[in-house]
């Protein structure tokens, strides 16, 4: 097995299309309609690997825009990304550090409050 994609919530399409294609440079894979309203997208990584699925929160489904993810974004040059990222208007709200288990990572938010992990080295 291996993993096909996380999912996260967003509350505009258009801006998740502006954060994740213009900012951290992802494909967009699909947009599509939903029957709830709302549109279902799908972003892949530059580098190829796991998607990252978006839409509108699910009606009756537990989860919302904002929420912490415990989602990982791997790099070989955290400074270098997040140099890179910050200057594109990414908002980060841990900076790089060394980490106990080895590796170094950095927060960072989309849009819409969403946290991720950038990460590099260790385990």
């Amino acid at each position: 097995m291996r993993m096909r994609f996380a999912s996260i919530f967003v509350t505009d399409e258009d801006k998740a299309i502006d954060f994740y294609v213009n900012k951290l440079g992802f494909e967009l894979l699909m947009d599509n309609p939903t029957p709830f309203g709302g549109r279902f997208l799908a972003f892949q990584p530059s580098g190829g690997g796991t998607w990252l699925v978006a839409s509108r929160p699910i009606p009756g489904i537990l989860g919302q825009a904002g929420d912490r993810t415990n989602i990982s974004w791997e790099t070989d040059d955290l400074d270098g990304t997040y140099e890179r990222l910050k200057a594109k208007g990414v908002e980060f709200t841990e900076p790089p550090r060394k980490q106990p288990w080895g590796g170094a990572e950095a927060r960072f938010i989309d849009q819409d409050g969403n946290s991720f992990l950038l990460q590099q080295g260790g385990y």
